[in-house]
């Protein structure tokens, strides 16, 4: 099946006219990460947007302009450069509340060159004394602009109607619900840019020796071997006391919101530094989620001679104790290597996830189980009896068993059980949740005895 092609909408302007703001508005949703501090955007960031039976994707861009502290204006830019140079539409946006400035008309000058249509808005219209004073920038040379109030939602419709409009020859009214999509955590500095730019084949996230570079949870659709997913490039993770900023925190919480909206973590360990207290709390909270992963060891080339694979491996068991179920795999991003094969093993983790198997088979592997030790009896002689087991749901495989009482079984019972399940059935790689609950009349399958 191929992919869908949707319309892409870039969202330009100088620092802090509210382009954050208007992709979230028109998503519907928190996709940016909105400050007062000019510059907070800096990659393009994406969302796939719904009006009335359309579909687009809005890529909002760093400030045209800005003086970055960490050094990154070059690389700013250059991202917006690619959004302008790949988008279906441009939607222009000033500030109507402040009059032209240079950096408008510096913008102004860029766009000329584009053959893609461009769309004049005017945000922070949040009244009509506002709206009137929208003519004024017909002088940037783009027509009269569709005056909006992206904080309140004001002049929405209108200006999706016309995004409609100038996009009708790309018009997508199909759902572009990907396949697959893989959230790629870690603590700061670990390659995650760089992965995410290997999947691309083009710098689609700026890469940079600068701690934190990511701040926003950044969804990149990509097409690869005919399969469509979507990668979530998210902000580096840090210890909370050292969180200095409020960009930081709302970094920080995009990426276990990442994680949750995800199919996939690709967790990523730097293979030159040890496991630390971040890398530890990041695998709670992905084993918690109940999440499928792969444990990415990226700059495995700069570990050479210190390390092999197998010796790695046990190394990681050790220290992520929870994730012991979790594939590994060894990548060099910056130069490329095993990317592709990581995604693969993403792709079959995402397919064990959503598998169900038959209540016969699950009861096979109960009653192989209980040849093999039987839950013991608790002090005072009370014997816990399992009665069978039925998937209720996947993503992730949701097995209950049911007892004829919970209370009674040990902890290292149930810690039997489930590495019995996994080793039986083909859950092998992936979290599954185990349920105990108390057998009732009604809850015998059809057609089963029940033991007596």
């Amino acid at each position: 099946m191929s992919a869908i092609l949707l319309p892409t909408i870039a969202i330009v302007g100088r620092p802090n006219v509210g382009k954050s703001c208007l992709l979230n508005t028109l998503a519907g949703q928190r996709i940016s990460i909105v400050d007062d501090v000019p510059g907070v955007t800096r990659d393009r960031v994406s969302a796939v947007c719904q009006f009335d039976e359309n579909y687009f994707e809005l890529i909002d861009t760093g400030g045209y302009g800005i003086e970055d502290h960490d050094n990154l204006t070059e690389h700013v830019e250059n991202q917006l450069r690619l959004a302008i140079g790949s988008a279906d539409l441009i939607l222009f946006v000033v500030d109507i509340v402040q009059d032209i400035t240079p950096l408008d008309t510096e913008v102004a000058q860029l766009l000329r060159s584009v053959t893609s249509p461009v769309q004049l808005v005017a945000n922070k219209a949040d009244g009509e004394i506002h709206r009137a004073l929208g003519g004024a920038f017909a002088a940037l040379g783009f027509g009269e602009p569709i005056c909006v109030s992206a904080l309140h939602g004001h002049g929405r419709r209108e200006l999706c109607e016309r995004i409609i409009e100038l996009t009708r020859d790309r018009a997508v009214t199909e759902s572009p619900d990907p396949v697959m999509k893989v959230a790629v955590v870690g603590r700061r500095n670990v390659g995650k840019s760089s992965f995410i730019n290997a999947i691309a084949g083009q710098e689609r996230v700026i890469v940079s020796e600068v701690p934190g570079t990511t701040r926003d949870a950044i969804d990149v659709r990509f097409t690869l071997n005919d399969r469509e997913f979507v990668a979530i490039d998210t902000a580096g993770v840090r210890k909370p006391r050292k969180q200095k900023t409020d960009i930081e925190f709302y970094g920080y919480a995009r990426a276990l919101s990442a994680i949750r909206r995800a199919d996939v973590i690709l967790f990523m360990i730097d293979s030159t530094l040890p496991i630390g207290e971040v890398d530890k709390k990041l695998a709670r909270y992905i084993v918690d989620a109940f999440k499928p992963v792969v444990i990415v060891i990226n700059k495995w080339d700069l570990a050479k001679g210190r390390s092999d694979a197998e010796a790695y491996g046990d190394y990681v068991g050790a220290m992520l104790q929870g994730l012991s179920f979790a594939p590994l795999a060894f990548t060099t991003a910056t130069e490329q290597r095993n990317i592709q094969s990581t995604i693969d093993l993403a792709g079959s983790l995402f397919k064990q996830a959503r598998m169900r198997v038959t209540t016969g088979m699950l009861n096979r592997a109960l009653e192989d189980s209980l040849a093999r030790h039987q839950p013991p009896a608790d002090h005072r002689g009370a014997q816990p009896k399992i009665y069978y087991a039925t998937q209720i749901s996947t993503c992730p495989p949701t097995i209950v068993f049911f007892v004829n009482n919970p209370a009674l079984m040990r902890e290292q019972y149930k810690r039997f059980m489930a590495k019995r399940f996994r080793e039986t059935l083909p859950f092998e790689e992936v979290p599954v949740r185990f349920l105990w609950r108390v057998r009732r009349s009604q809850d015998t399958p059809r057609g089963r005895r029940t033991r007596k």
